[in-house]
């Protein structure tokens, strides 16, 4: 039988399955897609505690749903930090960063378009989950090299030590389980 973590996250009920990271973690796996419910409420409640900004910034791809929800929900845009540059994008700059959950590390990259709609911006940064917080470092350098400023950074869930940071904003925490 596979284990599970039950969390309350905006006041709905999930079970979360725990995912061995290596031989000595698992982590819970929180996977918006797909679960409309669970972001809409998410958002609205991220929306309630987040201060006041212009633009959203998430990185792709686990963000975009709540990203979008809160753009939907405030009326502000949402610019998403793309894992590969695409035809479309003009003088892309690109950083790298190393998460928790991924094996690789990955490179994101912002168009010169998407820069200019932070410029100059209070920009708010959108994630699941925060844990390490080497991704949302990535958002942070992007908000800075496109000169907006950062009006603050949230996720629904602070995994880890990251619950205990006092520069994000969060809806639950999230424990690591070690063996």
């Amino acid at each position: 039988m596979n284990e599970t973590y039950k969390i309350n996250i905006a006041g709905l009920e999930r079970e979360l399955p725990i995912c061995p990271l290596n031989e000595k973690m698992s982590i819970g796996a929180f996977v918006m897609f797909s679960d409309v419910e669970l972001t809409v409420a998410s958002a609205k409640a991220l929306l309630e505690k987040s201060p006041d900004f212009d633009v959203i910034l998430t990185a792709e791809s686990k963000g975009i749903p709540l990203a979008y929800e809160m753009s939907r929900q405030s009326g502000k845009p949402y610019v998403v930090a793309r894992k590969s540059v695409k035809l479309y994008m003009t003088n892309p700059v690109s950083l790298t960063v190393k998460s928790i959950t991924t094996a690789n590390e990955q490179t994101l990259y912002l168009s010169s378009e998407k820069a200019e709609m932070i410029k100059g911006k209070n920009v708010l940064i959108v994630d699941d989950v925060i844990s390490t917080g080497e991704s949302l470092k990535v958002l942070e350098k992007l908000v800075l090299y496109s000169e907006g400023d950062i009006a603050g950074k949230c996720a629904v869930l602070a995994e880890g030590d990251a619950a205990e940071r006092s520069d994000i904003i969060f809806l639950q925490k999230l424990p690591l389980f070690f063996k």
